[in-house]
């Protein structure tokens, strides 16, 4: 995993899909964060999955942060929860290396497509801190609702944007339907947009389109109950 330089603004941690890597992630994201007031005030991580064999694919090894039980992902998916937790872990380490250089809870965001955006809720419900945000591009929750339990108070605070494709093959609408639910079940803020078209999980312009909507002029807006609530990055 790559290392961050803290400095003063926020910071924006991306977690690509399964059989992609933060290289990819970041020439297809980055350059919408390339102007001037953007780059100045946001920082950007972009980490690589592990590459492990993989049984659903037949043990063909590929980038993933946890295993793949089957495709499509439905609302009844189950996880190998121990492998989940794993990655969880590992996103807590990063962002506990930002929270220890100075950077402000307030001003992180997580951001995950498909099993990325799986990984990025997974990590936001279990981190003790109150966080800038979480946005989900066409994920799912990938814990059991007894996990609930393990979620603060300070993490049911952090609002999370969702986007979902009514098309997505990989990812039925379905289960980011079935987990925006969930998040409201336990009093957070979610805010669900669809998205006609699949969002597919090699970073399509459909992504990129929905990620401007979340920051205007280096400014992430998250809209929980209708509600506009801006994050400045500055």
């Amino acid at each position: 995993m790559e290392a961050s330089s803290p400095s003063a603004g926020g910071f924006l941690l991306w977690l690509h899909g399964s059989g992609a890597t933060g290289d990819e992630s970041r020439a297809k994201v980055a350059p919408y964060f390339a102007a001037p007031e953007l780059a100045s005030s946001i920082r950007l991580s972009f980490p690589t999955a592990p590459t492990t064999a993989v049984a659903y694919y037949g043990d063909e090894p590929i980038t993933a942060w946890f295993g793949i039980s089957e495709v499509p992902i439905t609302a009844k998916t189950v996880r190998d929860e121990g492998e989940v937790l794993k990655a969880v872990e590992h996103v807590h380490e990063l962002l506990d290396r930002e929270v220890a250089a100075g950077t402000d809870p307030s001003k992180i965001f997580v951001c995950g497509l498909s099993q990325g955006g799986a990984l990025a809720i997974a990590s936001v419900l279990l981190y003790p801190k109150t966080l800038g945000g979480c946005v989900v591009f066409s994920g799912s929750v990938p814990l059991s609702k007894s996990f609930s339990e393990k979620v603060s108070s300070e993490a049911r605070k952090t609002p999370v944007l969702w986007f979902h494709g009514m098309a997505d093959g990989l990812v039925l609408f379905e289960a980011g339907h079935a987990g925006c639910a969930f998040l409201e079940e336990l009093g957070m803020s979610c805010e669900f947009k669809m998205k006609s078209s699949s969002i597919s999980s090699n970073g399509s312009p459909a992504v990129l389109v929905s990620l401007k909507e979340v920051k205007p002029q280096g400014i992430v807006v998250v809209l929980p109950q209708g509600r506009p609530v801006v994050f400045r990055c500055l």
